[in-house]
């Protein structure tokens, strides 16, 4: 069988978009060579990168004068850019047979890859991540005329894509609904490499990490968290602190006002019972300035907060190492689920969750996590989960979250997506 081809495409940071990197990957595992078409900024999986029937093209960004225009004028500028740069570059690579665009954002990407698609008789599909609108509503108000074109642009030229693929069922749902656009669910699955740390795995990462940050830290033979036997054997402290994890974009769909609450509550909070607390923040965004600042600003006792960016390969060994993880992520549009929450599954990690519309297709209350309201049920979800830490155990989410992680990427979307390809 000749190999097709296939070209993946999102307005992003291809070493930032996770999803799209899975795509690409699974792609490849089954025979087919993948143009990746983004912008450069972390660094990509290294199965992305090492894979020879992978390669990556990197957009030109917007050029820096562009953000000293009116806001109209610079976006007007901005689709302009992408739309030509994007297509110099759809056009100058080897022919696709497929267009796979991963959305948001919805604008130009879609006009530009469906007329590829006529250009080169080749079969144009798109991966429903969220809705454009609706995060574009979040800081122009639902009433701007941005927000009112964009969500006419996604209708218009969804409608045109020979297949789609969802996040969730609600999606699905409602793109039946809305637009009548028929999609496929293909849930977020973790890859293999998200799995529960070892002892010495952890002894390592905080060894590590503690050269950065010295509340994680000793010395070669001792972490806040793991210390080594004189036998040569590593084992966790009686003493150790625990550790709490979440990962934000630090954008306005994130409320971090809700955890930083929850863990002033349990920074104030008597109980001799409750150990300190090192709380880690992942991720990149444009409130983390400003949320370091507070944090910074109040005296803390218990609590301990760093906000490090990891190594890719760091990022799943933090997770497995983590007692608890917390999701702040409610969605703009309320359809689509938190990645970090499958990541942290994937590493046997009970979850703390904000509650919003279709988050039960992922966090189930009292199964394999909890979900909360506001601020008042985090704190109190906190204080009840390490109230007796260490010795305190929480084994009844043990069942759902192994039933979870036996479902992986790449056999799921073997399952749910393969077949759109052929």
């Amino acid at each position: 069988m000749t190999k097709k081809n296939v070209c993946v495409v999102g307005l992003g940071d291809v070493g930032r978009s996770p999803r799209l990197q899975y795509h690409c990957i699974s792609l490849a595992e089954e025979g087919y060579y993948v143009n990746v078409i983004g912008y450069k900024g972390a660094k990509p999986k290294r199965q992305v990168i090492s894979n020879k029937n992978i390669q990556i093209s990197y957009l030109p960004v917007v050029p820096e004068f562009n953000k000293y225009l009116p806001r109209l004028l610079a976006y007007i500028f901005k689709v302009i850019w992408q739309s030509l740069t994007l297509m110099w570059c759809l056009l100058f690579k080897r022919r696709s047979h497929y267009v796979f665009v991963q959305t948001p954002p919805a604008i130009p990407v879609f006009a530009v890859a469906w007329l590829y698609t006529i250009i080169a008789h080749a079969v144009f599909i798109i991966d429903w991540h969220n809705y454009a609108y609706t995060m574009m509503a979040l800081t122009l108000g639902e009433k701007s005329f941005l927000v009112k074109m964009s969500y006419w642009f996604e209708c218009y030229f969804g409608r045109k894509a020979a297949a789609n693929i969802c996040v969730t069922k609600s999606m699905r749902m409602d793109l039946l609904q809305r637009w009548g656009i028929i999609a496929a669910v293909l849930y977020d699955r973790p890859p293999e490499e998200f799995h529960r740390t070892t002892l010495e795995e952890k002894h390592q990462l905080f060894t590590r990490l503690s050269q950065r940050y010295s509340v994680l830290g000793g010395s070669v033979h001792s972490t806040a968290f793991t210390t080594v036997t004189a036998n040569g054997t590593v084992s966790l402290r009686h003493d150790r602190p625990a550790l709490l994890v979440s990962s934000t974009s630090w954008t306005e769909d994130e409320d971090f006002n809700i955890l930083l609450s929850a863990l002033i509550d349990y920074d104030k909070c008597d109980r001799e019972d409750l150990p300190k607390l090192v709380c880690v923040i992942t991720g990149r965004g444009p409130l983390k300035d400003y949320y370091i600042g507070i944090i910074q600003a109040t005296k803390w006792n218990k609590v301990s907060i760093i906000t490090p960016w990891l190594e890719e390969e760091d990022y799943p060994l933090l997770l497995g190492s983590a007692d608890l993880g917390v999701s702040l992520h409610t969605s703009s549009s309320g359809l689509d689920l938190p990645m970090k929450v499958v990541d942290m599954f994937g590493c046997g990690l009970p979850v703390l969750a904000h509650d919003f519309k279709c988050v039960g297709e992922l966090v189930r209350h009292g199964e394999n996590g909890l979900v909360f309201k506001d601020e008042t049920e985090l704190s109190a979800q906190l204080i009840d989960w390490f109230s007796g830490f260490p010795y305190k155990e929480h084994t009844q989410f043990e069942k759902h979250i192994k039933n979870f992680q036996s479902m992986r990427w790449h056999q799921n979307w073997v399952q749910q997506a393969l077949h759109i390809f052929k």
